[in-house]
């Protein structure tokens, strides 16, 4: 009996386990399957521009000083005392206006006697001294009661037209001026006047290495003289250029890896590697590669980006 009682026993234990396995697969398959998460992705907001077609140039910015090149000197035409001065210091006067009244040392003693005596000698014993170019006062030497002598300077008259900038150009940079017909002055105040150069000085700087050019200019402002401005110089200058602002172009700790960020849709952009030319103030040239005048590259926003990094453009 005890050999059947076991065999039960063991067939009961295998039917449990049987049933309690089956059990539990029903109710495992019973459970829904778990949904998958979408993974979102961050979006940057960029700002984008189209590429540019225009003739780039790059410029060397070098100081002049302005100075004026003709000054007159005007002096005392006989030996007497100034009856009159018309002018100040600082003063712009015309050709021919009247700057000084002389009065010989005779006719101030004599007085009008002579005339008296015979009207018809007209004498006055005054000499009047004019302007004789555009300019201003810039030296007053005497004023209204000094007695002068023939020859004496009275003042000084620089020529308003004889306004030129003085540069001092380093000497490798000499073929440069060549290639620059219109020359940009470029005052502290903003003030942009196109010049020319009209003479070169025979001699070279010892020390620096630097020699003068004389920069006329075309202006009706005053200038004063001693005035700094910078002299703008065209090294370089490429025709049809494709251009991009400056903040497109991203590069490198070391700066010999360029790139942009290019959309290849409206919310995907890619890494593309450029070789830059020719760059001034605010735009740099793409030699490689051509771009088409419908790509979208990322002008803002761009820094850091990875490569196919999700975009969303501000408008």
């Amino acid at each position: 009996m005890k050999p059947i009682l076991n065999q039960k026993i063991t067939l009961m234990q295998w039917l449990v386990c049987m049933v309690f396995s089956y059990l539990l697969i029903q109710a495992c398959g019973s459970k829904a399957p778990a949904a998958k998460e979408e993974v979102s992705l961050p979006t940057t907001p960029v700002e984008v521009v189209g590429i540019g077609d225009t003739t780039l140039a790059e410029y060397i910015d070098i100081s002049a000083v302005s100075a004026y090149t003709e000054k007159s000197m005007v002096k005392a035409n006989i030996n007497g005392y100034i009856q009159k001065a018309n002018i100040k210091l600082g003063d712009k006067v015309g050709r021919g206006e009247l700057m000084f009244s002389l009065i010989t040392k005779e006719a101030r003693s004599i007085g009008n006697a002579v005339n008296k005596l015979d009207p018809g000698f007209k004498f006055t014993g005054i000499s009047s001294i004019k302007a004789n170019v555009d300019g201003i006062i810039v030296q007053l030497n005497h004023q209204k009661g000094d007695y002068v002598q023939d020859g004496e300077a009275l003042a000084s008259i620089v020529n308003r037209n004889s306004l030129v900038f003085l540069l001092n150009l380093p000497y490798a940079l000499n073929t440069i001026i060549g290639t620059n017909k219109t020359i940009a002055v470029i005052l502290p105040d903003g003030v942009k006047l196109d010049g020319k150069v009209t003479g070169t000085m025979p001699a070279v700087d010892s020390l620096a290495q630097t020699q003068r050019y004389i920069i006329k200019v075309n202006t009706s402002k005053d200038i004063p003289e001693g005035l700094i401005a910078k002299v703008r110089l065209t090294k370089l200058a490429h025709q049809n250029a494709q251009v991009l602002p400056k903040s497109a172009i991203l590069a490198n700790e070391t700066e010999d890896e360029f790139w942009v960020m290019k959309l290849i849709n409206d919310s995907t952009a890619v890494k593309v590697k450029v070789e830059k030319g020719i760059e001034n103030d605010q735009t740099i040239e793409v030699l490689k590669p051509t771009f088409l005048k419908t790509d979208k590259i990322i002008s803002s926003g761009n820094y850091g980006l990875a490569d196919t990094a999700k975009v969303k453009i501000q408008k």
